[in-house]
């Protein structure tokens, strides 16, 4: 094959072409015979906006080169793709896109409506998935709105009720208002605000003792505003209307003399009692604190420690109800400014100051969340904290530190679960209530999936009745994903043992408390193991301008499809892999146009020696006798590169990779080794050294292929085609000689390849093209060693160098600086010597010049008859001389303990 065969440039576009061969020939396809040891992936089902972005790329890109990589150990890979279809945003965007309310149609065709965008998505993130070059088995694909992993989910539901682990109860919750939904504590985001603390005044009450909240505002006997009670700091005044009690630190000596007393609450007049807790903060505002239902989880604690009664001040949808009094049906924004009006007008409020605040808001639509008292079904959470924490143990997390965030927050969980959503596009809650008992009614197993407002049970209840109540509350969506590797394994199906726990699970660490936290508590409670065996933890995507990627800051934002259009996929993938799990990641356009570089290197480099690695085929056998310093030394690094790159890979160090794959080929391969053995292919040397050099040429590319795969599949399936018709991604990982790795030969070789790097050096910076041949080139050291290196390497030094002649030798050079030309300095001969300045010029012209050096050498001055000129008024060039007399250049090495002398 000639190098005229190949194309001068790599084409990226040819990735496209890949890609449907690919998927032709399924080569990715999961075999699960068991005739290789399987490795299970819990791939992320991601939520299918209809794109993915560059915290996807950097995902997936982790989980792809890990499952190339365990294809090539040998593994029968089980890399599926899922997609976790329910969700808010799909019922919001098909509410905006037929410009309905999910209640102006029925709930059949609003969910066909939302199937039919999550379709449309799907279908538009394959396509980008697969254009990234990632090597899921599509045949194995799981969608969690389809009736198949419906059935899985509800089956779970009802598994996990049987054991008491889910269960219905009316508690407080987290409450979305824009959503009109529940949500978990794990789906409440914090962020930061400034708000104002309200220091308002509750003045004692006129009586001291009350059956109730509704008897003391009936009571008619109202207090003064400006007598003096206790100071409240609030800043949601707002709430005053679900005030129960006011509550101070028990050795608050401030208070201490109101305990058991009554203040009313301003505005509503309400008559609350002042008790004890020590959970109160003396320092914070005045130390006194009003208890509401309900403002936080604090003020839930207190009022089921203390049994306080709970007023509903606020709806599902955030407006205030009757027992705000003159509020009712005001939004929450406008209640605070009017109630913050009153207090001024009526003379509670004292004084306000500027606080910030930590504000929970719903992680979908960022809408501050409220807490209500709601029927609604739980997971008991709490009952599996501990197993769960061990089961965090028994994982190996990467970067170990990460499991801290998920052993935390199972610490930090007060409340269960709740799994229950007041949505439609989700899977039901698969239960009825009979109509007249009230019983909770649950389908058999193999009935399943069934949609209560839709199906009916069949089989009466147990007290008679035939009619019954669909529930209309759907799933949590975390419910669904959280049993992905059950799903992935075949669970509920007994053969599922096979493929469970998963080998690993990737995922990002914003979702740590969700995704993995509720994983491992559901896949303990439904089968008592530990989901997977490893954990591997990607970061977030920031912009070149160190914030993170956000739809609000677009100008920011950059689509993995803008990359591809320009440097394709596989430049993308590089930056992707030099990445350290766990780390947040910048996206610079640079690193993308370095990995577009190194490819374009890799290309120029294999096309380069093409002509000489294929028309002829050299064996390992066939050469190893006649291996050459040089190929030792590049062989004995490969080798040891074939062990870093495995080791990286299986310990997910995947900067590691790319950076010593890269280092390896560009530096030492193509800048030094195909330097050094030019010689070889193009000179007259011996057929056996021609053989070896093209031996190692091939192998040392064929293997840095093999390395790259799983980070640039597409090249390298491009490059490999010409080695063979197999798919590179089909080949086994390269197997490591181990007769060939020698320290001491990479040691002899660096210093060698660091003696030719210092004279091509010396070449460039003496506009001497590199392929020029040197006279002679004299090497001095008081190194024994180096003498035995460079006269081992001889060869390939005068090869490499074009050296006509060269001699190593012990010691240092004889040189010295010689005088070739003097002429005199008019500047300073003029105005002193005046007339007799033409003599001294007619001496420089018509003397010998190496009469007038040794003149200078000897006096530093020239006598001209009765005329002495000095050596500062003449412009002196020298040259430096060896021993032989021939001018001579010398290179003095800073690393090394050696003196080179260069005769052109």
């Amino acid at each position: 094959m000639s190098n005229e065969e190949i194309p001068k440039d790599y084409d990226f576009k040819k990735e496209k072409e890949w890609e449907k061969k690919w998927e032709d020939e399924n080569i990715y396809k999961y075999i699960g015979d068991g005739s290789r040891p399987r490795y299970v992936i819990d791939t992320p089902p991601p939520y299918p906006t209809g794109s993915i972005h560059l915290g996807h790329v950097l995902n997936w890109v982790y989980i792809d080169m890990n499952a190339r990589y365990r294809r090539q150990k040998g593994h029968d890979v089980l890399f599926t793709q899922g997609w976790d279809c329910h969700g808010l945003p799909t019922e919001v965007k098909v509410e905006e896109t037929h410009n309905i309310s999910k209640n102006d149609v029925s709930r059949a065709q609003f969910r066909k409506y939302c199937v039919d965008l999550t379709t449309d998505n799907i279908a538009k993130m394959k396509s980008q998935m697969r254009a990234m070059g990632y090597s899921q088995d599509w045949t194995r694909e799981f969608v969690t709105m389809t009736p198949e992993y419906m059935r899985k989910t509800q089956y779970s539901f009802l598994k996990m009720y049987d054991e008491g682990l889910i269960y219905q109860g009316i508690h407080p919750v987290n409450w979305c208002p824009r959503c009109q939904t529940a949500i978990a504590f794990a789906e409440v985001e914090y962020s930061d605000n400034t708000t104002f603390l309200n220091y308002v005044n509750f003045p004692p009450a006129v009586e001291d003792s009350y059956d109730d909240i509704a008897s003391s505002q009936a009571s008619g006997k109202q207090a003064d505003p400006k007598t003096e009670g206790i100071l409240i700091a609030t800043t949601r005044p707002e709430l005053m209307s679900a005030c129960v009690a006011v509550v101070i630190h028990p050795e608050d000596e401030r208070y201490t003399h109101l305990l058991g007393k009554y203040v009313e609450v301003p505005l509503s007049h309400q008559k609350v009692k002042i008790i004890a807790d020590e959970e109160v903060d003396p320092e914070f505002g005045t130390g006194a604190v009003m208890i509401c239902t309900f403002g936080d989880k604090t003020d839930v604690s207190w009022v089921q420690k203390y049994d306080l009664e709970i007023i509903n001040a606020i709806d599902e949808t955030g407006t205030l109800t009757a027992a705000a009094g003159r509020y009712e049906g005001m939004d929450l924004q406008t209640c605070k400014k009017q109630t913050i009006e009153d207090l001024d007008s009526e003379g509670y409020l004292l004084k306000q100051e500027q606080v910030d605040q930590n504000v929970g808001q719903c992680w979908r639509c960022k809408t501050p969340i409220e807490i209500l008292v709601k029927k609604q079904w739980f997971v008991a959470v709490r009952d599996l904290i501990e197993k769960t924490k061990v089961a965090a143990d028994e994982m190996k997390w990467v970067p170990e530190h990460m499991k801290s965030r998920m052993v935390n927050w199972a610490d930090s969980m007060e409340w269960d679960w709740c799994i229950s959503r007041q949505r439609i596009f989700a899977t039901p809650i698969p239960v009825w209530y009979c109509k007249d008992c009230g019983k909770v009614i649950l389908p058999d197993p193999e009935d399943l999936p069934i949609d209560p407002t839709v199906d009916k049970p069949k089989h009466v209840c147990e007290c008679g009745c035939e009619e019954f109540i669909g529930e209309e509350d759907v799933l949590d969506t975390w419910m669904d994903s959280s049993i992905s590797p059950l799903s992935i394994a075949g669970w509920p199906d007994e053969d599922y043992i096979n493929h469970f726990p998963s080998d690993i699970r990737p995922q990002g660490h914003d979702i740590i408390r969700t995704w993995a936290f509720y994983t491992t508590l559901r896949c303990l409670a439904l089968t008592g193991q530990k989901p997977f065996s490893d954990i591997v933890i990607n970061g977030m995507v920031f912009g070149e301008d160190g914030n993170k990627m956000s739809k609000s800051r677009p100008e920011f934002v950059v689509g993995p499809e803008e990359v591809i259009e320009q440097y394709g996929a596989d430049s993308l993938r590089t930056w992707a892999a030099n990445s350290v799990p766990g780390s947040d990641v910048i996206f610079d356009w640079k690193d993308i146009k370095h990995g577009y570089r190194f490819l374009r290197k890799f290309w120029n480099a294999f096309r380069f020696i093409s002509m000489q690695i294929f028309d002829e085929e050299v064996t390992y056998d066939e050469v190893k006798d006649n291996l050459g310093p040089i190929d030792l030394w590049i062989l004995s690094k490969l080798n040891n590169l074939n062990k870093t790159v495995d080791k990286a890979f299986a310990d997910y160090n995947f900067a590691d990779t790319i950076t010593s794959i890269e280092r390896f080929f560009w530096h030492d391969f193509c800048d030094e080794y195909i330097e050094a053995v030019k010689y070889r292919l193009y000179t007259d040397v011996s057929d056996e050294s021609r053989k070896a050099a093209k031996y190692t040429l091939k192998t040392v590319v064929e293997t840095s292929l093999k390395l790259l795969a799983p980070i640039a599949p597409f090249f390298t399936e491009e490059v490999y085609q010409y080695f063979s018709d197999e798919s590179i991604h089909t080949t086994l990982w390269p197997e490591v000689h181990e007769e060939l790795i020698s320290e001491d030969m990479e040691t002899k070789g660096e210093t060698t390849v660091e003696l030719i790097d210092e004279v091509r050096r010396f070449k460039s910076a003496s506009k001497i093209p590199l392929n020029a041949e040197l006279s002679e080139v004299n090497v001095y050291t008081s190194d024994e060693d180096l003498v035995e290196i460079f006269n081992e390497f001889d060869d390939d030094l005068k090869g490499t160098l074009k050296i006509n002649n060269l001699a190593i030798s012990s010691g240092k050079p004889e040189v010295h600086e010689k005088i070739i030309e003097v002429e005199p300095d008019m500047s300073q001969i003029g105005p002193t010597f005046k007339g007799d300045a033409g003599k001294i010029i007619g001496y420089l012209k018509s003397t010998d010049i190496s009469e007038i050096g040794s003149a200078l050498d000897e006096n530093h001055e020239l006598t001209i008859g009765d005329i002495v000129v000095p050596e500062d008024m003449l412009n002196i060039k020298k040259e430096i001389v060896g021993a032989s007399g021939k001018k001579v250049d010398i290179l003095q090495s800073e690393n090394l303990d050696m003196i080179v002398e260069v005769i052109r």
